[in-house]
């Protein structure tokens, strides 16, 4: 048994419905030795993983270069599909098509890659902040959709895509202009707000039907966030506390875990596996990626992964909690 698979919106691909993160707070991929990170890399594939997603700021690039290394030591026909991003600076709009093109080129040398499979816009979209980007500025005539289509164009990606945060009305502009293929979107059972309609009283960020957005335009949905950036796995703080919602900080979150746990009861599983469990019953997300510290991190999200989608009861719990 392997962990199934789901279409990636309309780009024609199917994925593994478990993508492993490169990233920052999780930081398989960048924190320990090269053995942990080989491991956690075999371990993933055996079970059916065929994703792994990563960014040129993860690490300032190491990550990106520790996952390189090791996709060179696989056979071309073993190797996992690979996603990363860029995150635009204010003064490379002043050339974007440039600042673009040399962050892929840079990212592909780290990788030893000719060309990834998905390359995607990790800024916010919007107006709140100057490292925002606008939804004019994505989409007029030579843009930022054009310089990402330009890089479809040279061969060096297959597909585009954004980082669905900053103004969800923002978002759902970009999202409508099907310009780009993929998205990734927040989403876990402390805001499952993409995909549900929330009570006034909720607090967080209402990123307000995202996922029925990107299923309406043919989208495909990268789940993030699924474990809220690690809350959902344990109470502890590990240091790599990144909030990017609002009311978000790290007292705050255990508390509407613990909430979530008391409404669910007693489970013969960990709290991270019925995390990424969560996420996968939500059928229009196409890959739920996780993050992971250690290996032990890894087998609960590839085991969670393996059980599939969270039962209906407890589902109904949580909606009602």
């Amino acid at each position: 048994m392997t962990i199934r698979k789901r279409p990636l919106g309309r780009t024609g691909l199917e994925i593994s419905e478990l993508t492993l993160g490169g990233g920052y707070v999780g930081g398989v991929m960048i924190h320990p030795p090269e053995d942990v990170r080989r491991e956690a890399l075999r371990r993933s594939l055996a079970a059916g993983v065929d994703w792994v997603d990563t960014a040129q700021s993860y690490g300032q690039g190491q990550s990106e270069t520790n996952i390189g290394r090791l996709l060179k030591e696989l056979p071309e026909a073993e190797r996992p599909r690979i996603s990363t991003k860029i995150g635009l600076k204010p003064e490379d709009m002043a050339d974007v098509k440039s600042a673009v093109r040399r962050a892929i080129e840079g990212s592909l040398e780290r990788l030893g890659l000719d060309k990834v499979v998905v390359y995607q816009l990790h800024n916010r979209i919007g107006t709140s902040d100057a490292s925002w980007i606008t939804p004019y500025e994505m989409l007029r005539p030579g843009g930022i959709a054009d310089a990402f289509e330009s890089l479809k164009e040279a061969g060096l990606t297959d597909h585009i895509g954004i980082t669905a945060l900053g103004d969800t009305n923002a978002v759902r502009d970009v999202i409508a202009s099907e310009r780009f293929q993929t998205a990734q979107v927040y989403y876990n059972l402390l805001n499952p707000s993409a995909g549900a309609n929330m009570p006034p009283s909720f607090d967080s960020t209402d990123f307000r039907g995202l996922l029925g957005a990107c299923c309406a335009h043919g989208v495909g949905v990268f789940g993030i966030r699924v474990m809220a950036g690690g809350v959902l796995a344990s109470p502890e703080p590990h240091g790599r506390e990144v909030p990017i919602t609002v009311n978000s900080d790290h007292e705050t979150e255990v508390a509407r875990a613990a909430a979530a746990w008391k409404a669910l009861g007693p489970r013969n599983e960990p709290t991270a596996g019925t995390a990424v469990r969560y996420a996968l019953a939500e059928p229009r997300i196409s890959s739920a990626e996780f993050g992971a510290a250690t290996l032990e991190h890894v087998d609960i999200a590839l085991a969670a992964g393996l059980a599939g989608a969270l039962e209906p009861d407890a589902l109904a719990r949580l909606s009602e909690a």
